[in-house]
């Protein structure tokens, strides 16, 4: 089966605040963008991520042929504990999503 990043033109995953994280992948096209809509179960990304379903938040822009994922942070940004001060490194676990 094909990784996501495979399929879509990037991934990329950045801070929504200090308390949220935003996984944004970028279709390029309508065809990809419903085929990849299709394919990425909400709760199959919640578990991808270590999240409850109910906060994992999905947006389906149709009109960018983007499809984008908010959850907390396990951390607060700029804690000690943080280990990825920029949100980042989210996106490389969700490029390697297989797609049926």
């Amino acid at each position: 089966m094909p990784k996501l990043a495979e399929l879509v033109v990037k991934v990329r995953s950045k801070n929504a605040g200090p308390f949220w994280v935003t996984v944004d992948v970028f279709c390029g096209d309508a065809a990809t963008f419903s085929r990849i809509a299709a394919a990425l179960d909400t709760a199959a990304v919640a578990a991808l991520y270590d999240q409850p379903a109910q906060l994992l938040k999905r947006f389906d822009i149709i009109d960018l042929n983007v499809i984008k994922f908010s959850f907390p942070r396990p951390v607060v940004q700029g804690s000690a504990e943080d280990r990825d001060m920029h949100g980042a490194q989210w996106a490389h676990l969700m490029a390697e999503f297989e797609i049926a």
